[in-house]
């Protein structure tokens, strides 16, 4: 069988430099990431939109090195109530995504943001659910003319957070075009990790042909509340996760999150161990 292919998004690394990232990917022996150009390299692309000379600049250091980054993020907010907000966001998204393929990402991803700003219980309404179908519409469109894939990343606080509702955008968009991260810890709530088993198995079902890539995570309950601690250091349960991914989804592209120094080298020795017994 093929092994665990396991990277990690890359700002959860300590670095100063690109060639400091490529250090620290290198010693975990990893050979992919999520790239989020913005929290990696603020100075180069918080203030401005990159060219196509920068992103082929970084995919190729990135390709010298037997790195590939397996997802592009490009985390806007695609549920802003304020038409303003959202039509920045989709200006920003639509660039990155001219982007894609000079960064060599094989898919470009978002969560879907939020009505208002942070926490809301609009997000959970019909009303949000119908911004969040337009936005992803608008994009997905323009991505089928360039030749990318988007893949919406499911959020519990997020105007898609379930793996029905996410069910339910991929099958009211019917694009190619149009994928899953999958972070089965975005999932959870005080109310339902009690039976992460059962959560685990139904958004492998809803989700299973559209899953482009996986999440791993862990997290804790604290005061009634989801807390998100570095992998192996909480309650997730990831053997349904690593045989799905073994038997059904072979060398998918799978990420470590919220997951630093020291905890990486333990964190991949743990789930390359489970994903070798399975």
């Amino acid at each position: 069988m093929l092994p665990l292919n396991l990277g990690i998004r890359a700002h959860d690394l300590q670095f100063t430099d690109l060639n400091s990232l490529i250090g620290e990917l290198k010693h975990y022996h990893l050979h992919h990431i999520q790239f989020a150009p913005t929290k990696c390299f603020p100075d180069l692309f918080d203030q401005r939109m990159p060219t196509k000379g920068l992103a082929d600049y970084f995919a190729q250091q990135f390709n010298d090195q037997g790195i590939k980054i397996s997802i592009l993020g490009s985390y806007v907010n695609l549920a802003s109530s304020d038409l303003t907000v959202r039509k920045q966001a989709l200006t920003k998204f639509k660039k990155y995504t001219e982007l894609t393929k000079n960064f060599n990402a094989t898919v470009i991803g978002t969560e879907t943001g939020s009505v208002g700003q942070g926490y809301t219980d609009k997000n959970f309404t019909e009303e949000a659910y119908q911004i969040v179908l337009e936005s992803v519409g608008q994009l997905v469109t323009y991505a089928e003319d360039l030749g990318v894939t988007i893949a919406i990343e499911p959020g519990l606080n997020h105007p898609i957070y379930t793996s029905k509702l996410a069910k339910r955008l991929i099958q009211d968009i019917q694009s190619p075009n149009l994928k899953i991260i999958l972070d089965f810890a975005n999932l959870v709530s005080p109310d339902n990790y009690h039976d992460l088993d059962y959560l685990i198995t139904q958004a492998i079902d809803d989700l299973q042909d559209s899953i482009e890539a996986i999440h791993l995570k862990d997290f804790v309950i604290e005061n009634n509340r989801v807390k998100i601690v570095p992998v192996g250091q909480g309650l997730m349960k990831y053997h349904n996760i690593l045989k799905f991914i073994k038997y059904q989804k072979p060398f998918i592209y799978a990420s470590l999150e919220e997951t630093q120094a020291p905890f990486i080298e333990p964190a991949i020795k743990e789930l390359t161990n489970l994903y070798n017994c399975i």
